[in-house]
């Protein structure tokens, strides 16, 4: 399969492009950094200008006849009080997060469309689910994305493309250095502070970005997806079920002990 994978430069994205190479697909990994790897071709691209996009595609279609699937995993995180949040950090974020995987979908579009197959999946979060304290706007971009990919399952089945989120929870990887980090406000600071340690904690401890690999290989055999996968460790899984199950004020409590708040 011709395998092209956003963010390739480190964590899940450069994992999942090793993976699928040595596998012996055909991976271009997209990304800003230009990275070497003997399994896959890098080809730079900054995601958000969509010349660079239609560009990098193009420069795909030269050399294959087919583009099977579309992983848009290039993504940051966003931390901080929702009053301390600026203009210029929320469009930063939605613009990568939400702006930048259409545009990857939208220059895909045309060549899965003639081939009659093609495979997309967009790597979301569980936090997508929910409005995780002092992560509303990542939540909310994620969650965006999300509703893109249930209307966009609408408009392209009939050419037989599959498009997906999957809900990932907290992988090992250094998403903590790219992170959006607001200026706390002192209002907010101590339990923001407790918030953040236990946040970079979890990530510290979670799943192995190889794992997330095996996953997807799996996800790819299957003949028709649903709209939504999940994956990562069950205390992170359950609290979507949680969500729509408890009364809005139990869940909360449940979430305020779960990030260490009281």
């Amino acid at each position: 399969m011709t395998i092209i994978i956003t963010g390739t430069s480190t964590g899940i994205g450069f994992a999942l492009a090793e993976y699928f190479g040595e596998k012996g697909h055909k991976v271009f990994g997209l990304s800003r950094k230009n990275v070497e790897s003997q399994y896959f071709t890098t080809i730079p691209t900054d995601i958000t200008d969509n010349t660079q996009v239609q560009a990098a595609i193009s420069e795909i279609l030269k050399t294959e006849s087919r583009i099977d699937v579309l992983i848009n995993n290039a993504g940051m995180g966003m931390v901080g009080a929702v009053e301390d949040s600026t203009k210029e950090d929320i469009l930063k974020l939605f613009n990568l997060n939400l702006v930048g995987a259409v545009q990857m979908m939208s220059a895909v579009m045309p060549k899965m469309r003639e081939q009659k197959f093609g495979k997309i999946i967009n790597v979301s979060s569980i936090g997508s689910e929910m409005g995780l304290p002092f992560r509303g706007f990542y939540s909310a971009s994620k969650s965006a994305l999300d509703k893109v990919v249930e209307a966009m399952r609408y408009e392209v089945y009939q050419w037989n493309v599959e498009v997906c989120s999957l809900h990932l929870g907290d992988i090992k990887t250094k998403i903590a250095e790219n992170r959006v980090k607001t200026q706390v406000s002192e209002p907010y600071k101590n339990v923001f502070d407790k918030v953040y340690s236990l946040m970079n904690a979890h990530v510290d401890d979670g799943t192995e970005p190889l794992e997330v690999a095996l996953f997807i290989e799996k996800l790819l055999e299957k003949k028709s997806w649903k709209a939504h996968y999940y994956f990562g460790k069950f205390g992170q899984k359950i609290g979507v079920p949680l969500k729509w199950i408890l009364p809005q004020k139990t869940y909360e409590n449940l979430m305020k002990k779960y990030n260490k708040m009281d």
